[in-house]
Formats: C-alpha cells, sequence, structure tokens
C-alpha cells in the first residue's frame, strides 16, 4: 500500500467529518487507507467515524492518552509505505500528496516533507501568535527544517530505521522528538511551498486554554521532551534548537534576578528601582514583539505557566518508548 493516512482523534465531533472526507479524497488516487486512533472520545466522534469506509483503533487504556501516544497507535495499524498524521481538526488539501508523494520518490535521503498549514482560527492569543511567528520566520518556505509542526508526510522506512512514530509519554512536542531521531540518523526534512492542511484548533478563550493544558498536562511537554532527548547521544546538539526550552531557560534566569534583587531591595530600598525595571521589562518586551498590551500579557503568563511545567514534566515517570500500546480494534 502506497499511503496511510491516520487521524488521531480525542472528542472531535465537530470536525472528525471533514476531517475523514478531506482525508479519503487525498488517498484515493493512491489506493490508500484513511485510519483513525481514538483516545477514548466520549462526544460522540466515533459515532461520525463509523460512518466511513476507514478503520477505527482505539487506545485500551484512556489514562495513556497523550499526544505521543495518540500519533503512535495511528502508526502502529498503519500498512502504507508513507504515512501522514492529522489531527481531528485538520483538513487536508487535495493538492498535497501530488507533490509531497513524488517528492519523497525522488529524494531518497529525505525521511518527510510539510506544506504551509493555515490557521482557521486566530481569536486566540496562542494561535495568532503561531501564525505570526511562522509567516515572521518564513515557516513554510522550501527548506531544511528541524520539525514537521502540524503534521507531514513520512517515509515508514525511515521511522522503522529511527525505532518508532512518536514518544507515548509525550504530552506534546512528540513531532520534535521523531524529527530529533531522524535527523540524528542522517535524515533531512523540508517543506514545500504548497498548501498542506487547514487547522481549526481551540476555540476556548485564551486563559481558559492556558488554564485547561496547564492543568492536562500539555504545558509538560517542555520538560518531558527534554528529558527525552537528553538521555540520547548527541541530545544536547538538538535540544539547543528547541525554541520552548530557551524560553524556560530564561524564565528561570528572570525568577532567579527577581529573587535576587528582592533580598537585596528588602535590606537596602535603594535597589527597589532595580527590581521594578527587572519586573517590567519583560513583559514590555513582550508587548512590543507581539504588538498589543493583551497579546503581551498572554505571552508572559504562558512563559510562566510553560517554565512550571517544565519541572514537572521532566521529573514525571516514563515507560519504555518502543512498548506497544494496548489497543481496541472496533473497525478494520
Amino acid at each position: 500500500m502506497k499511503l496511510t493516512i491516520g487521524i488521531k482523534v480525542f472528542n472531535e465531533a465537530a470536525r472528525i467529518g471533514r476531517a475523514i472526507e478531506t482525508a479519503l479524497v487525498a488517498a484515493a488516487p493512491y489506493g490508500g487507507e484513511v485510519l483513525i486512533a481514538d483516545s477514548g472520545s466520549t462526544d460522540g466522534t466515533l459515532e461520525i467515524a463509523l460512518r466511513y469506509d476507514v478503520k477505527i483503533v482505539q487506545l485500551a487504556n484512556p489514562a495513556e492518552r497523550s499526544c505521543g501516544a495518540g500519533a503512535q497507535l495511528a502508526y502502529m495499524f498503519a500498512r502504507g509505505e508513507f504515512f501522514y498524521l492529522l489531527d481531528g481538526d485538520m483538513e487536508i488539501d487535495p493538492s498535497f500528496m501530488p507533490c509531497a508523494i513524488p517528492f519523497l520518490e525522488t529524494h531518497p535521503d529525505f525521511a518527510g516533507v510539510g506544506g504551509r498549514v493555515e490557521e482557521a482560527n486566530v481569536e486566540n492569543h496562542e494561535f495568532r501568535t503561531r501564525k505570526i511567528n511562522a509567516e515572521r520566520r518564513c515557516a513554510y518556505y522550501p527548506r531544511l527544517i528541524d520539525r514537521l509542526d502540524c503534521g507531514g508526510l513520512y517515509r515508514v522506512s525511515a521511522v522503522k530505521q529511527s525505532g518508532y512514530f512518536a514518544d507515548r509519554n509525550l504530552k506534546s512536542f512528540e513531532e520534535f522528538e521523531l524529527a530529533s531521531r531522524l535527523i540524528a540518523a542522517g535524515w533531512k526534512l523540508t517543506r514545500l511551498d504548497v498548501p498542506a492542511v487547514v487547522h481549526y484548533g481551540h476555540t476556548s478563550e485564551s486563559y481558559k486554554l492556558l488554564r485547561d493544558r496547564f492543568l492536562s498536562g500539555y504545558a509538560n511537554g517542555v520538560g518531558q521532551v527534554s528529558r527525552a532527548i537528553l538521555a540520547r547521544p548527541r541530545g544536547r546538539q538538538a535540544l539547543s534548537k528547541l525554541t520552548q526550552f530557551w524560553t524556560c531557560a530564561i524564565v528561570v534566569i528572570w525568577w532567579a534576578a527577581i529573587l535576587a534583587l528582592t533580598i537585596l531591595a528588602v535590606s537596602d530600598w535603594h535597589y527597589l528601582p532595580y527590581l521594578l525595571v527587572a519586573f517590567v521589562l519583560p513583559v514590555l518586551f513582550l508587548m512590543l514583539r507581539r504588538g498589543s498590551v493583551q497579546a503581551g500579557l498572554y505571552s508572559f503568563v504562558a512563559w510562566n505557566a510553560v517554565a512550571i511545567g517544565f519541572f514537572a514534566g521532566f521529573a514525571a515517570s516514563r515507560r519504555s518508548p518502543t512498548d506497544r500500546l494496548d489497543a481496541v480494534i472496533i473497525k478494520g
């Protein structure tokens, strides 16, 4: 089989129909398959998926739910020579596969290829910032890259060489972790200047989304992926490319500076202006960087939340990522 499109889902009833329909259209010219990997949905996602000609598998233990586990579950049952991972809130563009598959067939040194990702919902500060940052660094121009965030088409033989598709322990950054293994093995990744997916993302209010991600452990992802990567040879080199790791480091240094200046200001009030400047300066920087007071304040809070989550994630217990996930085949 040439192509498998895996769709990882958890409570995606609002978007899963369109995700499946666009995936079926994309897979059809190659005689490919569409596979749903469910992490224990309770909102009718499975009932909708059952209407379509797709294979459906589900985590046997919902407590193992994570972004990494959902991605690995989809990969475990894939039969294609090439594997595309799609989220349940995405729609794949029909023009992507006719560009991506020939590229991988004619470039045997590339393990994966992505395309342009359109963020449809930008009312939320996080997704608006993500879109602006992508445009600022030309993230979707054709070039060598260090990850395929928001999905990509992978050469299955390359993934097998790296051991597994996604680390089951990761609440986030599973695509960065995969890319670090592939690159360490000598493979390359790139993006083509063609549309790949439309991502609808969360529509929750910004701070509610941040709270939910903190409570769910999603914010622990930087710590989890840092620990996973550092355990491997040349891990420091791979981790140096993770911007969020350096963000956490900067926040921790800032915390230390604030603590030190607070101690000094208690004993000598002449240090109080320095304390105030140290506290306000990063907030003003982010306001200017993001282009608004609201977006700057949100980034400031988010940076601190991720830094807190880093320590919880780094200390979290791990299972071997090569352990097979227990799954139930709902529709084969």
